[in-house]
């Protein structure tokens, strides 16, 4: 009878365990309580993303990685619920298995910044053996040092440097007999600075546009609308709809260098006004009175309500 009692115990503490399946990465939904391998690889994901703000990662879901996941999902206009689904999953950049074949292998699939699968380690194995990924490790996770590796790869084989990889950028990786690999290397291209000079440039186009709250197109801007419009255009990147939002995935710097964000603290507590950063104490902005326009730092008004600057990482 003991023993029967200890076998039931067992089996109840087996059913009632967060512990689930060994689904790959973004084919289970994520919530409060579980405790499994994929949380532990959300976690890294919104720590990438500047969400998740513990030093460590775990394997469980608490309190924490709820309010982590809120806060992306309020910043990406999403249910904010805490329960990571396909649609927080897709905003992730993470792909269920089951969007496509099952059989899909690293070479088939298409890699881009901000995934995060195995088939990214793969890459980065790939791209190490041919000397273009310096880390002395590698990783799931598909950031900015892949995509730099990946952009050097593609520049020294002729093909389209975007940072993506996909089917001709896999050819090249999977036929090194057709594939020219130099024996040093392709020095890095400043990119930051171009990518600097690019933003700063498109955002300059939209001088004298009016200021418009809630205004996100060249018809009328208000500050976040105009800096998202800009990243968008000018590199293909999206930012957070509010400045408190894009001051959350931004990543400090002491002082502002030419492209970085300025922040400002104006009609509420903490950011809520930000431009672009162009060097000699100047920034680019869309002002509630001026619309679109070029600012001093030092001006009175400006320089009292400073709040800092980030760099976001192109």
């Amino acid at each position: 009878m003991k023993k029967l009692v200890a076998t039931m115990t067992v089996a109840s503490a087996l059913f009632a365990s967060p512990i689930i399946s060994n689904a790959a990465f973004g084919d289970q939904t994520l919530k409060s309580g579980m405790k499994n391998n994929d949380v532990k690889q959300l976690q890294q994901v919104l720590k990438q993303k500047g969400y998740f703000k513990n030093s460590t990662t775990t394997t469980y879901f608490g309190s924490i990685t709820k309010q982590s996941v809120v806060n992306f999902q309020k910043a990406n206009r999403l249910s904010a619920d805490g329960i990571v689904g396909p649609t927080t999953f897709k905003a992730l950049n993470v792909a269920s298995s089951n969007q496509g074949s099952n059989t899909a292998t690293a070479g088939t699939k298409v890699l881009k910044q901000g995934m995060t699968s195995s088939d990214v380690q793969k890459l980065q194995q790939i791209l190490k053996q041919k000397g273009y990924f310096k880390n002395s490790t590698t990783t799931t996770y598909f950031g900015s040092i892949t995509k730099q590796a990946v952009v050097n790869f593609q520049k020294a084989n002729r093909l389209s440097a975007d940072g993506i990889v996909g089917p001709a950028t896999w050819k090249a990786l999977g036929n090194s007999s057709s594939v020219t690999t130099p024996s040093k290397p392709v020095q890095p291209s400043n990119t930051s600075t171009s990518s600097a000079s690019k933003l700063i440039n498109t955002g300059k186009k939209y001088i004298g546009v009016k200021y418009v709250w809630g205004g996100t197109t060249p018809s009328g801007f208000d500050c976040s609308g105009f800096l998202d419009y800009v990243y968008k255009e000018a590199l293909g990147i999206k930012l957070p709809r509010t400045v408190a939002d894009i001051y959350k995935v931004g990543v400090s710097v002491k002082s502002p260098s030419v492209g970085d964000l300025v922040f400002f603290e104006t009609y509420k507590p903490g950011p809520s006004h930000a431009g672009i950063y162009l060097g000699n104490g100047q920034f680019l902005q869309a002002g509630s009175s001026t619309g679109v326009t070029i600012s001093s730092m030092s001006n009175s008004y400006w320089s009292k309500r400073y709040l800092g600057a980030k760099k976001i990482n192109y």
